[in-house]
């Protein structure tokens, strides 16, 4: 096909693909949602998880967004070196959302600062938000298309540590936080950890961290460990569903880490709601495609 014809597919794709995470959640987060709901023993936390299940069938039914915060979107972008339309991969993402604005639809989040104008498309001053990443002899594109709620990722808390106060005051860090910040979102959670060098790196490893599919995780056995040890820290503090109280707080802890300078330790932490709104999509050369959090999704 011609080029402008393949990139006004692949735009009218992802428009779709964006729309639809609005509306349907990744069958991970579906999985656990029913895994916590049918081991709740709190009567009216159960109740809560059986409306949120109601919620998502409807949203997809009716075929309407299933929070009226359709966030902030970002995505993570990775793309092969040969691509054929990497050169034109950046207009083609932001017109892609422009679309699911008006399709979808979305709500209108994008305020340009200082300005104090809502543009009412989504789009803006980097909106949508790209994290780059190129992968080199693959000619491949890979995207993690998130919401950033205002209630939840976007209120992402950091803090760099000295090194005497070690892997525990990581640990007191993020417990602090789950016990402040935490129901700004919607719980149950999906908490993302980032830790590393600096507060910079440590922000992105969080936000990261929440791409990673609930259930997961990190390769390295001693932060494996410490996920499970703060999921099960965080759900002691017994927030429950919509954080009226349950056996239950959080979908779980993802931790990503990077190497540190031996003087600091940084640590940031983001939350994802109970209705993460994350997907994942490959798209190959030829713009076939295949979704890991959608399965059998037809654009």
């Amino acid at each position: 096909m011609e080029r402008q014809e393949a990139l006004e597919l692949l735009t009218g794709k992802v428009a779709n693909f964006v729309g639809l995470v609005g509306k349907v959640l990744p069958g991970d987060v579906t999985a656990k949602l029913k895994e916590l709901s049918e081991n709740e023993t709190v009567p009216m936390a159960k109740m809560i998880y059986e409306f949120m299940e109601k919620n998502q069938r409807e949203a997809a039914e009716l075929n309407r967004p299933s929070c009226q915060d359709t966030g902030l979107i970002q995505m993570f972008v990775r793309v092969g070196t040969k691509f054929p339309y990497i050169d034109d991969l950046k207009p083609v993402l932001k017109e892609a959302v422009f679309i699911a604005t008006k399709e979808a639809p979305l709500r209108h989040n994008a305020v340009e600062t200082f300005d104090e104008v809502n543009t009412g498309t989504n789009t803006g001053t980097d909106a949508p938000w790209l994290y780059w990443d190129i992968i080199p002899n693959s000619d491949k594109l890979e995207l993690d298309v998130y919401m950033a709620g205002g209630g939840c990722s976007l209120p992402g808390q950091g803090k760099t540590l000295m090194p005497g106060e070690g892997y525990e005051g990581v640990v007191k860090f993020v417990l602090d936080v789950m016990t402040s910040y935490g129901l700004n979102a919607c719980p149950p959670l999906l908490v993302g950890v980032g830790i590393g060098t600096s507060i910079d790196s440590a922000a992105f490893m969080a936000k990261k961290a929440l791409m990673r599919p609930v259930g997961s995780h990190n390769a390295n056995p001693k932060a494996a460990a410490l996920e499970d040890e703060m999921t099960a820290a965080i759900d002691s503090i017994g927030l429950g569903p919509q954080g009226l109280k349950g056996s239950k707080s959080v979908m779980g802890v993802n931790i990503e880490n990077s190497a540190r300078h031996p003087s600091v330790i940084s640590c940031a932490v983001n939350v994802g709601c109970w209705s993460h709104r994350r997907g994942t999509i490959t798209f190959n050369s030829d713009l076939s495609y295949q979704s890991s959090t959608h399965e059998g999704v037809a654009l």
